[in-house]
């Protein structure tokens, strides 16, 4: 079942690169914070990378002035989600999450059989706004589709 609005994020870990393989939990994440955390299929795809991470560069400060942590999650490996940000000059103090193995993706009932392109299980594209590890307002794209998980959409979604 997919999560809704109102309940709590499940316990995951998550990988990041810093000074080698991190592990973060989701209470590491999200305990305690304001969190946009934007999911996509895959690092270094066509729309992840020239059009959904973009947004949530551009629009880092935009969440910041407002107390907003943001998060890129996808299920890829901490190495390639390091890559990414770095070709794609994300600031410092975005999180580049890996769910290398989509337990996040699934335990959110967001996961997407991607076999048919040769890419495996993945997450859907998604972004969720959590306060304190709780699901405020949740935005889930259709298949191919690229409008609702934006930065723009979730800064209008959050008032």
């Amino acid at each position: 079942m997919t999560i809704q609005i109102g309940t709590r994020l499940p316990p995951a870990t998550f990988s990041v690169l810093r000074e080698g393989v991190q592990q973060l939990s989701t209470d590491d994440v999200f305990k305690g914070r304001k969190v946009v955390l934007f999911a996509v299929p895959g690092a270094f795809t066509p729309t992840c990378s020239e059009r959904h991470l973009p947004g949530y560069v551009a629009h880092y400060e935009d969440f910041r002035k407002r107390g907003i942590d943001i998060a890129c999650m996808a299920v890829n490996d901490a190495f390639v989600m390091r890559a990414w940000a770095e070709n794609r000059h994300v600031p410092e103090g975005m999180l580049m999450l890996a769910d290398g193995n989509g337990d996040f993706a699934k335990a959110l009932g967001l996961e997407s059989d991607a076999s048919k392109y040769g890419m495996g299980m993945r997450s859907k594209r998604f972004a969720i706004y959590a306060e304190d590890g709780v699901v405020k307002a949740l935005q889930v794209e259709a298949p191919g589709e690229f409008r609702v998980s934006s930065a723009e959409a979730m800064l209008s979604a959050i008032g």
